[in-house]
């Protein structure tokens, strides 16, 4: 395990004005993306609707790095070149997303596990031979009545921390994703609580498995009230809260900590992110990995049609330079004219 490395690769992930495409929704989530705008999901069509954003010029300028799903890691853009080949030569780096999604957890009613380790070391071989730098692995917590438990909690963390360790022993940085649901009728103060509880346990068992912290980054949810809470809470409450979370939990040496929108609107996530980083510097750099807040408004101008192409990737384009201003606490809502 070569740690140098690592800090390099997180090093270039988080290049300061820069952040992360989310661009590994599973073949069924891509469908019900492309179903929602009258697109048939078939695998060409999926990498059209990639192609889209990864084949837009001067996405390099704001991105640092893609998550893939294993489909789209193995297709090749218009003029045939891979595309974790593509984004190399742009200077972004490629990652991969390696769990296999949640499955039910015995014993412990509406909380989930996430599934993936079982051969999971030799598909990091494959992975970093194809060009694989970086790789996500995503839990789930829901918060409701009498949930989460600790057992999930803990569980959950452990799953983490050992896909952590196999990541660095394949010299491949691990970005850990627990996310903590919007969905429900959950307080602005008990999603602190959560959110802080579940990051203090992953810390723990990183540290317990042996992960080298500098080598790792973290995403996470922010500080927000349920969606179904009819909570309002000003923005700069939420970039407090949020950042007080994480001072809480979070070890000074972790490699970096990026965002998920996580049903956030597109100019919501932007607001928000920039409400977080306008408080000044922090012990680790803060920036976005985005996937419906970056590419929703393309989804909806594209549809599909080679004509809408150029509009598209203009909307795409701003969404970027948007959360790239948010991402130094330099935004300012009258630059969405711009677009």
């Amino acid at each position: 395990m070569n740690n140098e490395a690592l800090e390099e690769t997180v090093g270039k992930m988080m290049a300061r004005g820069k952040g992360l495409l989310a661009a590994d929704e599973s073949v069924k989530t891509a469908a019900k993306r492309l179903d929602a705008v009258g697109v048939e999901s078939t695998e060409e069509n999926r990498r059209l609707y990639r192609e889209l954003f990864l084949g837009a010029e001067g996405i390099e300028e704001y991105l640092s790095g893609v998550i893939f799903y294993d489909e789209t890691f193995r297709q090749k853009s218009n003029d045939g070149t891979p595309y974790p080949e593509l984004l190399e030569r742009r200077g972004i780096v490629p990652g991969i997303k390696v769990d296999k999604s949640t499955i039910p957890f015995p014993g412990f009613p509406n909380e989930v596990l996430t599934a993936g380790l079982d051969g999971l070391a030799e598909r990091f071989e494959e992975y970093y031979r194809l060009g694989a730098r970086f790789a996500k692995w995503r839990v789930v917590v829901r918060i409701g009545e009498e949930i989460p438990t600790e057992e999930c909690l803990q569980t959950n963390a452990i799953l983490l921390a050992r896909y952590a360790r196999l990541a660095q022993e394949a010299g491949i940085v691990p970005m850990v994703e627990p996310e903590v649901l919007l969905d429900g009728p959950h307080s602005f103060s008990q999603s602190e609580d959560i959110t802080e509880k579940t990051l203090v346990e992953v810390m723990k068992q990183l540290r317990r498995y042996r992960v080298h912290l500098p080598g790792v980054i973290l995403k996470t949810s922010m500080v927000l009230p349920g969606s179904e809470s009819g909570q309002s809470v000003p923005t700069e409450e939420v970039g407090s809260a949020t950042l007080r979370m994480l001072h809480n939990s979070v070890p000074e040496e972790l490699g970096g900590i990026v965002f998920l929108s996580g049903g956030q609107s597109p100019d919501g996530a932007t607001i928000n992110l920039n409400a977080i980083n306008s408080r000044g510097e922090q012990p680790w750099g803060l920036t976005f990995s985005y996937a419906r807040a970056l590419q929703g408004p393309s989804l909806e101008i594209w549809r599909g049609k080679e004509e809408n192409i150029a509009e598209a990737r203009k909307a795409f384009l701003h969404r970027l330079k948007m959360n790239s201003l948010a991402s130094k606490g330099e935004y300012v809502s009258k630059l969405e004219q711009e677009g």
